[in-house]
């Protein structure tokens, strides 16, 4: 799923490109992707282009006539800017047609999540707004208010969008090892220094790989979006040796998801259960990175 950085290096390549510009067109190749009846997405065709914000995870244009078009990827939804020249390939979901180029939506699998939306007015955006603090704009004190107002584990407090927005399961584990704290740690139980740490871990983390996306594009169109980098420290590194202290990354899964960490840097060499193994396993399930190391 694209995340802070990935929308804000979005946002930044599409107002260089469409701030200015006329939306020509939207074509659609499914009606599901579109949630909203009033305005008709027709009311878009000829509107102006005058902005492009980042909500969280969506990113927004914001047309003449008051019209706001917003677009969340979900967990598989991609964007692409194909020149006037490139035929628009027919498995896109959305089409933006400008007389520069086309800004494309494409969604991979079958469960078809990604949304748009068009609404008239910043009201109408309020809908949308999930109440998360912004870690760049919040004080380590309202950091730590907000986690502690329910007590979640910390992973899942990073991830929930009501806490804290535009962070999802890749960069909260790097956040967390950055921060050598464990992702399963209650936030009730952690002390303050702990959320002085993982507020600048978080702002840290943000920060370098916005300006790391940011330079890989180059000016181009970001077109290698994804939630597996091969700089990240520990998401989708399982086996892989810690950056920091060489020990095999672990692993809880779960679902869809599965958080990553390094058990000697953040667990105190702890190994965390993972539900479906460790119930198969037992008593065989290995409790410390000695017993995994052989030690």
């Amino acid at each position: 799923m694209p995340e802070l950085p990935d929308i804000t290096v979005y946002v930044e390549a599409l107002e260089a490109r469409v701030v200015g510009q006329p939306l020509n067109v939207v074509n659609l190749s499914t009606p599901f992707l579109l949630r909203t009846v009033e305005p008709p997405l027709a009311a878009v065709a000829g509107k102006r282009v005058t902005a492009v914000r980042r909500m969280a995870k969506r990113v927004v244009l914001v047309l003449d006539d008051d019209l706001r078009l917003v677009m969340h990827l979900m967990i598989a939804g991609l964007l692409h800017w194909l020149s006037t020249k490139k035929r628009v390939p027919k498995t896109v979901l959305a089409a933006f047609e400008f007389p520069n180029g086309t800004l494309t939506l494409t969604e991979a699998g079958t469960k078809k999540r990604a949304s748009l939306h068009v609404v008239r007015g910043d009201d109408a955006l309020r809908q949308f707004e999930r109440g998360g603090l912004d870690v760049f704009a919040c004080t380590t004190a309202e950091f730590a208010e907000r986690a502690r107002s329910e007590n979640h584990t910390v992973k899942r407090t990073l991830t929930d969008q009501r806490m804290f927005n535009g962070i999802g399961n890749a960069y909260s584990d790097e956040i967390l090892h950055r921060a050598k704290l464990s992702p399963v740690k209650l936030t009730s139980r952690m002390a303050d220094d702990e959320y002085a740490r993982l507020h600048e871990a978080t702002r840290a983390v943000l920060r370098e790989w916005v300006d790391r996306l940011r330079s890989q594009a180059g000016g181009d169109f970001p077109e290698k979006v994804t939630a597996f980098r091969p700089e990240m420290a520990v998401h989708g590194k399982y086996g892989k040796p810690c950056p920091v202290c060489a020990t095999a990354v672990q692993r809880i899964r779960y679902a869809d998801n599965e958080t990553n960490y390094c058990p000697r840097c953040q667990t105190e060499g702890r190994l965390l259960a993972d539900r479906g193994l460790s119930r198969l396993l037992k008593q065989d399930w290995p409790r410390r990175i000695e017993e995994l190391e052989g030690g």
